[in-house]
């Protein structure tokens, strides 16, 4: 049974899910300049993240918030915060590709303790508390249990408009391609990660990152068996800005090849 928060934070992704699914039906339609069918889409994603601030803030009112959109407010409870991303994957969203999820993680203390991704598209809810396992539309999901390299695939996110980690993800691809049965770019942080817990991928990594990102899809992971860490281990994956994650078998050979410096 899940608990009161997951159940408020399903309800509010649920909610914006169904708002975005209705503008994401109108972006295929749009004859418009970029700069207009961008404004349409960033319009969508903040009424995404209306919903869900509405939804959660009633609910808990006292419980702090950071939100793509709105940014960090604090709550009268300093224990306990929102992290949002009301639509991650928004190229993906205003180009008509049906790869994009609304993503709700609640922090305790700094531990991340529930989480919601949910692909409206594909009607695919991911969730989790901490050590109540991993769900995929109320169905248990491990990681994957390959053990090889060269039978994997892993996911990433490439940097784009000339961000300034491309030569280091340049510099893993060439390390890792030709290790593994592929490397998947798909443009959605968290999808990448709900996808590890659901062990169709092996592993994902990326560089230049922020919390909402990532936040919900790292308990996933680690409540499906897998493992999280940011790519300099010393430091938290949900604020580092980086991370890397996999199954247990393959996470020490992985991570070891994105850490590699040249």
């Amino acid at each position: 049974m899940a608990s009161a928060n997951l159940n408020i934070m399903i309800k509010a992704a649920r909610k914006a899910g169904r708002s975005l699914v209705k503008d994401f039906r109108e972006v295929e339609n749009l004859q418009v300049s970029v700069k207009g069918a961008g404004d349409f889409v960033s319009r969508a994603d903040r009424e995404a993240e209306r919903i869900i601030k509405e939804e959660l803030r009633t609910a808990r009112p006292n419980y702090g918030w950071i939100g793509e959109e709105t940014g960090e407010e604090a709550g009268e409870d300093p224990t306990r915060r929102w992290i949002v991303d009301p639509l991650d994957g928004t190229t993906n969203f205003l180009h008509g590709l049906p790869h994009w999820a609304v993503s709700i993680a609640l922090e305790h203390k700094g531990e991340i303790v529930a989480s919601v991704v949910f692909d409206a598209a594909k009607d695919e809810l991911f969730t989790a508390e901490r050590g109540d396992g991993a769900f995929l539309n109320d169905r248990r999901i491990r990681v994957s249990g390959r053990r090889q390299m060269i039978e994997s695939i892993f996911a990433t996110g490439v940097p784009f408009a000339g961000r300034g980690t491309l030569p280091a993800t340049l510099r893993d691809l060439s390390r890792l391609m030709p290790l593994t049965a592929g490397v998947r770019r798909w443009g959605a942080a968290s999808l990448d990660l709900a996808y590890v817990a659901t062990g169709r991928y092996e592993g994902y990594w990326e560089r230049g990152i922020k919390s909402w990102d990532v936040a919900a899809g790292i308990l996933l992971v680690k409540e499906a068996g897998g493992f999280v860490e940011s790519i300099r281990p010393d430091q938290s994956p949900v604020e580092s800005g980086s991370i890397v994650a996999a199954n247990p078998q393959l996470f020490d050979e992985f991570a070891g090849l994105v850490r590699q410096r040249d």
